[in-house]
């Protein structure tokens, strides 16, 4: 069967592609035709592999999928439209069409049943992208072509030798080499260039000299020999493509090579014939049909004007935002309006930059390495090329002039540049507003501080003005650098960069990754003007005006852009609550926190790396002495071979990539109980990392000005809403071992005051049975029994009372490994118990817990049919992999439907702990400052006091901050450090 898709024009029978259904189609009575003007007007025919396109797409962004808000990886579809767009524009072919492979039987495969059989499945991204890409072609009215049992290659072939004899040239843009067999005067391969670089058309002279042939049709022969890996075709024995174009010099072909082995000698005659009838063979199979059953009727080939609304329809499901514009822009170039609203001319310089000719746009390169194409995915529009207006305000008189325009819009995007990334040192350079699309201000301040000030003041009444939504990327940065500056920001605040992540909580959140994606432009990189890392880089201050003003305003100009967008997502996502009301007023909170910092006393750890060191010493000398000699303990490929080596601790130990044996931690708990080596090992690894992560790191980032530790709590980096500490990481300091817990006793209170540390009390078990509705352990709960207790009392069925240590260790065990999707061979690893006993342990956990059992099922349910779950608050964790025919893939997905509701809820309640714990502490004028928080536990510092007013309120406020008929548990602890507080 035949496939010609034409938006239903085509006379043609349509037939099932890729799991898709068409419905039949009907020639119309009359046919618009809409051509753009080519080349010297001639008829110039361009057919593209569509998987060669779509596979180079997807893996071009491999590294970075671009995802829907919805979690819908994009990659594929993207790659191959913008590059299809690219071509349009750039060639201005007369006719196009797509064409695919079709069905699953081809007919080489009747010959040699291997061919293509070391190709893996297809992505499952790919596939999901293909219905996409169809609706789009149909959208576009491209023709889609494909013959089943047949390769795309045969049915390129077969258009190009129809289309060649009546007039056409024909560029065939694929990557594939077999393609060089075709080509001759009028038909050729067509290789777009790499970052604007010159388009690569092979004809025939190129193709001679590409492989040293004297006929293009050689190079058939040239593959019969050598063979193919990405097809699986065989080839010759002991032949490679120097030793084939050599053949081919020699006897032109292979048959004749064949018929003069004779000439041949040693090992390769042997090697040659013996594959002789395997080598003809692989001529067959490397030969391209040229008379596929399709006609080639020329008035389908037509490059029509597309249906833009169709395909915004496509666009718009698949949030493809600027693409649309390129589209249209390929189409009508003239159509577009460069128009820039004029504000008014009110600095002593403006600058417009319209567009250059559409032709200087950079394209992708389908047939680059993965790296190259990482960087030339697609055509970005820059500064260069998009109509613009970046003033520079650089007098009192203008700059009071655009505070009173900025106070009369309703939304305006504001950005802060800095000497410095470190809010703590870094000097305020400029500042740079923007509420409309390609037109924004840059306000440059003094590097006197008195005189920045004065110009602060003036635009204090705009940051203070509460009607004017605010609107920045990384608003935090900004925040905390203003306040230091003595300006506030009051009114509502938008920032693009935690909106995106409430949107798409797994991607990558950087303002100008979002802009190449969201807008197609490519912002100016900072390091283009201020250099590199290293000794030699500049201060933003030492760029020049009119570069300072054409990079703050654009980063300003791209931010109110994305906040167009971002906003009504928000809104269409339902989640314009999690944003107005959690995350932006906690976004003041954390600024707060981190402005504040934490005192450290340095003594307590110059001696706790003193300590440390003797015992990392004293554990070097056990664990030579259980292995009978010394080696270095940092290096894994000394210590693999001491213990799989000379100690035979495991026959089956795996090595790495690189020949070493694999030493990381998860391989050693696994080897524990075999011999006393391994704990010391773990051990003297443990100790090793508190030491310098912590012990000897933490006094180098004390700000000198106040003697105090600054981290940067990061709303945007836990895909389940949790925070993460950054700058350093106060989040992971260990506390169940005794070593760990002695770093908190460095974390101090300041004179005349004590820290207090406030922490939830196994609030996630608390939420599983809270939003699963398991009555009994809703009861176990209410009733105040402790749940691990009471957990293996159920399990083990005896009295709670008579509940032993190592049952209570299981059932905690069994607890908290539900709620992350626990299995039996996890859990009989974790207490010892053998995959039996842990499969009858999880039986009966859920035996006694029905209701928790259905509402996991639900989950996963839920995330299949939605693709996503969600928190108490509507915080959505999308799982594109749910539906992934992958085993391994799906169950993590399905782990996370569980573990991410719960995980996110607490994260979620945390945070509505800590707006108002802060809210309270200003109403009552309480000088008790919050200071970390770590995960489910908050740190405060207060005067004495304050202590017992201060720790009522944070217990009562954290208790309360979600209504929940199971009871929320405060544990709140007070000492003079935070060892003793805990």
């Amino acid at each position: 069967m035949v496939m010609i898709i034409k938006n239903e024009k085509s006379p043609s029978s349509h037939f099932p592609a890729q799991n898709l259904h068409f419905s039949s189609a009907h020639l119309p009575a009359k046919k618009t035709i809409f051509v753009l003007m080519s080349h010297n007007n001639d008829k110039r025919l361009f057919l593209i592999d569509a998987y060669a396109m779509i596979f180079r797409g997807y893996y071009a962004l491999i590294r970075n999928p671009r995802l829907t808000s919805k979690g819908l990886d994009t990659s594929a579809i993207f790659g191959f439209t913008n590059s299809l767009i690219e071509l349009i524009r750039r060639e201005r072919p007369s006719h196009l069409a797509v064409v695919f492979d079709v069905g699953r039987t081809n007919v080489r495969t009747n010959d040699f049943a291997d061919y293509k059989a070391n190709r893996g499945e297809t992505p499952e991204a790919i596939q999901a992208a293909i219905p996409y890409i169809h609706r789009i072609l149909e959208a576009m009215h491209i023709p889609i072509l494909g013959v089943e049992g047949y390769e795309a290659d045969d049915v390129i072939a077969t258009i190009a030798c129809k289309a060649e004899p009546v007039g056409y040239k024909i560029f065939m843009v694929t990557p594939d080499k077999d393609f060089g067999q075709l080509v001759t005067e009028n038909i050729k391969i067509y290789k777009p260039g790499l970052k604007g670089g010159d388009v690569e058309i092979l004809g025939v002279d190129e193709i001679k000299a590409k492989y040293q042939i004297e006929d293009p049709k050689q190079v058939i022969d040239f593959l019969a020999m050598m063979g193919d890996s990405i097809d699986n075709i065989p080839g010759l024995d002991g032949v490679g493509e120097k030793t084939a174009m050599k053949f081919l010099n020699e006897y032109g072909s292979i048959e004749n090579l064949l018929a003069n082995t004779h000439q041949l000698k040693g090992k390769l005659k042997e090697k040659v014939e013996a594959s002789a009838e395997r080598g003809l063979l692989s001529k067959k199979l490397a030969t391209i049909i040229c008379d596929v059953p399709i006609e080639f009727e020329e008035e389908y080939y037509n490059l029509d004007e597309p249906d833009f609304e169709k395909v915004r329809e496509v666009f718009d499901e698949i949030e493809f935002r600027r693409l649309y514009e390129n589209l249209y822009r390929a189409f009508k170039p003239e159509g577009m309006e460069h128009a820039v609203t004029d504000p008014g001319k009110i600095s002593r310089y403006d600058k417009v930059n319209l567009s250059k000719d559409a032709s200087e746009t950079v394209q992708l390169d389908l047939f680059a390495n993965f790296e190259e194409l990482e960087q030339g995915t697609s055509s970005k529009n820059t500064i260069a090329e998009n109509d613009h207006l970046y003033q520079l305000i650089d007098n009192p008189m203008a700059q009071r002039m655009l505070v009173n325009n900025l106070m009369k819009q309703r939304a305006v995007c504001f950005d802060t540049e800095t000497t410095s990334l470190n809010e703590m040192e870094a000097e305020l350079v400029g500042m740079s507003f923007s509420y409309k699309k390609g037109l924004a201000y840059y306000v440059p301040l003094s590097e006197k501080r008195d005189e920045a000030r004065q110009t602060l003041e003036i635009f204090k009444p705009f940051f203070e003005k509460e009607d004017v939504l605010k609107i920045a990327h990384n608003l935090k940065f900004d925040y905390k650098i203003l306040k230091l500056y003595g300006v506030g920001i009051k009114g509502n605040l938008f920032d693009t960069m935690i909106a995106h992540y409430l949107l798409n909580p797994d991607g990558r959140h950087g303002m100008d990754y979002l802009s190449e994606i969201y807008l197609n432009y490519k912002p100016v990189s900072i390091e283009t003007i201020i250099g590199k890392k290293g000794k030699n880089q500049l201060t933003f201050r030492e760029a020049d005006l009119e570069t300072q003003t054409n990079y703050a305003a654009e980063d300003a100009d791209v931010t109110f852009q994305l906040y167009e967008i971002f906003a009504p997502q928000l809104q269409k996502e339902n989640l314009e609550d999690l944003f107005y009301k959690v995350e932006m007023p906690l976004m003041k909170v954390l600024a707060k926190m981190e402005l504040e910092g934490i005192s450290l006393d340095e003594n307590w750890l110059k001696q706790e790396s003193r300590d440390l060191e003797n015992d990392l010493k004293q554990l070097e000398t056990k664990i030579f002495e259980l292995s009978g000699e010394e080696f270095n303990m940092n290096s894994p490929r000394q210590l693999g071979e001491i213990l799989f080596e000379k100690m035979q601790l495991d026959p089956k130990a795996k090595k790495t990539k690189t020949g070493q044996y694999q030493t990381s931690e998860d391989v050693l708990q696994k080897l524990a109980p075999k011999h006393e080596i391994i704990p010391h090992i773990l051990e003297y690894r443990t100790y090793q990392k508190l030491k310098s992560t912590y012990v000897d790191a933490l006094p180098t980032q004390i700000d000198k000005d106040d003697n105090r530790v600054h981290t940067n709590f990061s709303q945007t980096t836990a895909a389940t809403g949790r925070l993460a500490s950054v700058n350093p990481n106060l989040q992971n300091i260990p506390i169940r071992t005794l070593r760990g817990q002695q770093i908190r006793g460095a974390f101090v209170a300041g004179e005349g005051k004590k820290l207090i540390s406030a922490d939830y009390s196994q609030i996630e078990l608390r939420l599983i049975a809270e939003i699963a509705g398991e009555e009994n352990m809703i009861d176990a709960f209410k009733k105040g029994e402790d749940i691990h207790a009471s957990t293996a009392s159920k399990l083990f069925k005896i009295p709670l009372e008579e509940v032993s240590k190592t049952q209570r260790s299981q059932a905690k065990t069994v607890n908290f490994g539900i709620v992350y999707g626990q299995g039996a061979f996890a859990l009989a690893e974790q207490t010892g118990l053998s995959r039996t006993e842990a499969k009858q342990m999880i039986d009966a956990y859920y035996e006694n817990y029905p209701k928790l059992k259905e509402w996991m099922a639900e989950q996963v349910h839920k995330a299949r049919q939605l693709g996503y779950v969600e928190t108490i608050l509507g915080r959505k964790r999308h799982l594109k992999d749910i539906n992934s025919n992958n085993f391994v893939v799906k169950g993590h997905a399905e782990r996370n439907a569980v573990n991410a509701p719960i995980q996110g809820s607490a994260a979620d309640i945390i945070k509505i702990a800590m707006i108002n714990i802060q809210k309270k502490l200003e109403e009552e004028n309480l000088e008790t400052k919050m200071l970390l928080q770590v995960h489910d536990e908050l740190v405060f510092e207060s005067p004495d006091n304050e202590v017992e007013t201060a720790s009522k309120l944070i217990k009562t406020e954290m208790e309360s901050a979600f209504e929940t008929q199971v009871p929320l548990l405060v544990a709140v602890g007070v000492g003079k450090n935070w060892l003793e507080a805990h």
